[in-house]
């Protein structure tokens, strides 16, 4: 495959101002994605965004570089991230643009790509984009240039998505919620949805203004809403990351429902219903609580690396539809081609709503098991994950805890550390191996 240049896992993202991040750069992306894709007999590519500041001038520059390769852009505005797959869907487009830097602080700012399928570009298109990028920017015959228009009914066409994903019968009135959209791309279609579905609804953290996406609030900052739900005693909180990809939920009393526990909700609901087909994909960092509730009622569960593109690949490779992270990004694949933050709380809602159960109620069958992490600083990240002799160690430690327990190290992406996780039952035995497994990999870093 080869090493990308500018392409990471989940596309460009980065502090805006500082490379590659710029207008200029951004510019000259948007020319060789156009470039790219009208070989193919390009039309149309759309661009939506989130609600940071920098938006507007990445928007501006992406407009400016595909329109000198000559091509059609359509303007979403601000619309969650699946928004923007499904939408590239269902205009026949050849290729939808973000403008998001996810979770991240208002100061950073990312490009993503979604296919005409809106699922992530294959490999080979990202290759081909990134080939282009280096070569001199040409602009084609005025006669040819592309055109810009905003396509006014994006918002609604994507509620009416979000409701069809569900039971024309689910009625949200008897349900009490709290929405945090994180001043961020769900802001407007979140509470639109829940009210066409009756909810009783709270919203907080819904007025952006383009600095304060993500600022102590949403699904990594919870803990506002947690407290909303307490004051409000209502039946769920809910919050959306700032591009809606992904959520955290609370319940009544207040506690957090992870990506996990979602997933665990959803998969036993199917399974009690008949309707479970094929099996649950996790990360390395699900937790091995779900592993345990889902191997009970005999559904199959298998880990992928940590990041949505891996866990797409794993559910590809076993042709199943439902995985996700602990993070709260779910996928749902025969309901979207994406993860989305909106449809997954609705397929939660509707289960509350179908079994008259508290979200509390629903979570309970699953055990979270303990974990214990801890960072150790070392100079050479890929001789501690390539040692024979901690290899050994690991297997040992995992036959010593004999299925009560799994050992897990990951290199850090940006530090110089490698992480020692140990999961399982019992606290002490936890603690004793992780205590044993860091000493092992100071004694090799020496």
């Amino acid at each position: 495959m080869g090493n990308r240049k500018y392409f990471g896992t989940d596309g460009i993202r980065g502090k805006v101002g500082q490379s590659p991040i710029t207008p200029d750069f951004v510019m000259k992306l948007g020319w060789a994605a156009g470039k790219v894709f009208r070989r193919q007999g390009v039309s149309t590519i759309l661009i939506g965004k989130d609600t940071r500041v920098s938006g507007y001038m990445f928007e501006s520059a992406l407009e400016a570089g595909l329109s000198a390769a000559g091509v059609n852009i359509g303007l979403l505005g601000p619309i969650p991230t699946p928004a923007i797959a499904y939408l590239t869907r269902t205009f026949k487009a050849q290729a939808g643009i973000v403008i998001s830097a996810s979770h991240n602080p208002f100061y950073d700012n990312g490009i993503k790509f979604f296919s005409a399928q809106g699922t992530k570009l294959p490999d080979d298109l990202e290759h081909q984009i990134e080939a282009m990028i280096d070569a001199p920017m040409e602009v084609v015959d005025s006669s040819e240039l592309g055109k810009a228009f905003r396509i006014e009914d994006a918002r609604g066409r994507y509620v009416e998505f979000c409701k069809s994903r569900v039971s024309d019968e689910l009625d949200l009135s008897s349900i009490k919620m709290v929405l945090d959209c994180a001043n961020g791309a769900t802001y407007q279609v979140a509470p639109a949805v829940m009210a066409e579905l009756r909810a009783n609804l709270s919203e907080i953290h819904v007025n952006p203004d383009g600095f304060n996406i993500n600022e102590g609030c949403g699904s990594t900052s919870p803990e506002v809403l947690r407290r909303v739900v307490l004051a409000e005693k209502a039946d769920i909180g809910i919050a959306f990351d700032g591009d809606g990809d992904r959520l955290i939920l609370v319940d009544d009393h207040g506690e957090l429902v992870d990506g996990d526990e979602i997933l665990y909700i959803l998969a036993r609901h199917q399974k009690l219903k008949g309707t479970m087909d094929g099996g649950v994909v996790g990360t390395k960092m699900s937790n091995l609580g779900l592993e345990r509730a889902l191997a009970d009622m005999d559904i199959p569960f298998v880990r992928a690396d940590v990041g949505d593109r891996y866990v797409m690949e794993a559910l590809k490779e076993n042709e199943w539809y439902m995985g996700g992270e602990n993070s709260g990004h779910i996928v749902l694949g025969d309901m979207t081609s994406t993860g989305d933050g909106l449809i997954s709380a609705l397929k939660v809602l509707e289960v509350m709503f179908e079994t008259g159960s508290s979200l509390a109620e629903l979570r309970q069958g699953m055990t979270k098991c303990p974990q214990k992490l801890v960072n150790v600083k070392v100079s050479d990240k890929k001789g501690i994950m390539g040692s024979p002799e901690i290899a050994k160690e690991v297997e040992a430690s995992e036959v010593r805890m004999e299925g009560r327990g799994r050992v897990l190290l990951r290199p850090s992406g940006t530090e110089p550390l490698v992480r020692v996780m140990v999961e399982g039952v019992d606290q002490s035995e936890i603690e004793r191996e992780v205590a044993h497994l860091v000493e092992v990999v100071k004694s090799v870093t020496k």
